[in-house]
């Protein structure tokens, strides 16, 4: 390990630029970076397969070497086998998105699936310990370690270092707009280095946010060939033919660039983009949205398994903060609301009542105070809410009750965040697309921010999910959670 952790302090941009070091400074650590994935991959699996070998072995050696010593290295070799084969150790994937994680969980369920059936083979009486006990403990060690590694790859990239150098090509607008989302979400990896226009000129002359332009679009493969950027971020620019595009992706052959290009037509990603060559002509494949099928009946099983499940471990907590509610204040401990739900269809929302009895009457008294963002009223320091429900609120506890939404099918575990009768009358089309589905108790709106974030920025995050929608980032949303709740962030 160099100074830094994954990788030592990185030169300044010009210093890069000048002695060439960009391509191998980058390299070094994405290499690293990909082998210590690999290590605890492979510990981890290794790990639970001598911990069952110690178990059963102890009581029955004998047994263990002689009819469980092949299951046992077979399933090994097996998962690893699996996550080399659905790319789950690509560079391109691993500390970021949900990809790494739908990848991980393929190739345990093939190896699986393949466990299975070599045991009905080999009639094998001993393959369930394997297909019940080994893989679920590896699918948790694993998923463990790599979410681990994660957040120290994160905290590295948002002290600036372990970013892959970008040189970014297209109109000054469009390069713009990508230079500020890389600079608001740095633990995505890339930061903007350099930059060509049309005229090899920006706004500010021969800068773009601080960001030097370097050249012309016609100059782009020689500045990648020649400073040894990571990545070519393609934005939208007139200059860009399909022939054009075409010619630079021949010319970038050879290097260690990754070249990436921006759709201009819509916001649309995830599992629904599809490229297909079609008449020899590549096109970019947009499939519909699921809001039926298989996937979202599983999804309906583990709402309300997860519910009853939650309703469980939290039943102590709730019973005493009910108490503390109704202690403190006149009223009952649980507010209900009407709420709006999927297809518009009102349902009555359950909470811990964190504010004094008759607030909502006095909401309009407080109309010229209100901080929320479009139609939402929130107020940072509202006077209605009581001591045992400000605390209630920053840690998102007045929100268990909601379970019950979940558990009677209302709500889901994750979704768009349910709307008020009166806010979502003044929805117009695009926005009453979040009532497609079924609203969450969490979602991609509470690990961002929440209540800090601006009106425009919630729904985009709602319509995002409503679109791209999968089980696999309905996992992350979830894990994502616990860290947003524990911080309170946005959260009053």
């Amino acid at each position: 390990m160099r100074q830094g952790g994954l990788v030592g302090p990185l030169p300044s941009t010009h210093e890069r630029l000048a002695n060439g070091a960009i391509s191998g400074s980058a390299i070094d650590w994405e290499q690293r970076y990909r082998r210590a994935v690999i290590m605890s991959d492979t510990v981890a699996t290794a790990f639970v397969v001598a911990s069952i070998g110690e178990f059963f072995g102890a009581r029955d050696a004998a047994d263990w070497h002689e009819k469980w010593g092949i299951l046992a290295f077979g399933t090994q070799l097996l998962v690893l086998a699996a996550l080399a084969v659905n790319r789950a150790w690509a560079p391109a994937h691993l500390g970021q998105g949900a990809e790494e994680f739908r990848r991980l969980g393929r190739s345990l369920f093939m190896a699986t699936v393949v466990l299975a059936l070599g045991g009905i083979a080999l009639t094998s009486r001993n393959i369930k310990l394997w297909i019940f006990v080994a893989i679920p403990a590896i699918a948790i060690i694993t998923m463990t370690t790599r979410y681990l590694l994660r957040l120290r790859l994160h905290r590295l990239r948002n002290e600036g270092r372990c970013l892959r150098p970008v040189l970014a090509a297209g109109s000054p607008a469009t390069v713009h707009d990508l230079i500020v989302r890389t600079r608001k979400f740095p633990h995505l990896g890339w930061r903007v280095d350099a930059v060509c226009t049309t005229d090899g000129l920006g706004p500010d002359g021969d800068h773009l946010d601080g960001v030097p332009i370097v050249g012309r679009l016609t100059d782009v493969a020689n500045h990648i060939r020649r400073d040894g950027y990571r990545v070519l971020a393609v934005t939208p620019d007139p200059h860009w033919s399909p022939h054009r595009l075409q010619r630079l992706a021949w010319n970038l052959e050879g290097s260690d660039a990754e070249m990436v290009v921006a759709p201009v037509l819509m916001e649309v990603a995830g599992p629904r983009l599809h490229v297909d060559a079609v008449l020899g002509i590549p096109l970019l494949r947009v499939s519909m949205p699921t809001f039926t099928g298989g996937r979202r009946a599983i999804k309906g099983i583990v709402d309300r398994l997860g519910a009853a499940l939650l309703l469980l471990l939290f039943a102590p907590l709730m019973l005493v903060v009910a108490l503390l509610v109704a202690v403190e204040s006149r009223g009952g401990a649980v507010y209900r609301q009407r709420r709006v739900g999927k297809d518009g269809r009102e349902f009555t929302i359950l909470k811990f009542r964190t504010m004094v009895a008759g607030a909502h009457g006095a909401r309009a008294e407080l109309a010229d105070s209100n901080e929320g963002a479009g139609p939402l009223f929130k107020l940072r320091r509202d006077p209605r809410v009581t001591r045992v429900g400000a605390v209630l609120r920053r840690y998102s506890i007045d929100e268990l009750p909601q379970l019950f939404n979940v558990l009677t099918g209302s709500m889901s575990l994750v979704g768009p965040r349910p709307p008020l009768p009166e806010e979502s009358a003044a929805y117009g089309p695009d926005i009453r697309r979040r009532l497609l589905v079924k609203p969450g108790l969490t979602g991609l709106w509470q690990i961002s921010g929440r209540s800090d974030l601006p009106w425009e920025e919630a729904v985009r995050l709602d319509l995002r999910y409503v679109e791209d929608w999968s089980l696999a980032l309905d996992t992350v949303i979830l894990w994502k959670t616990l860290r947003a709740v524990l911080y309170g962030q946005g959260a009053y």
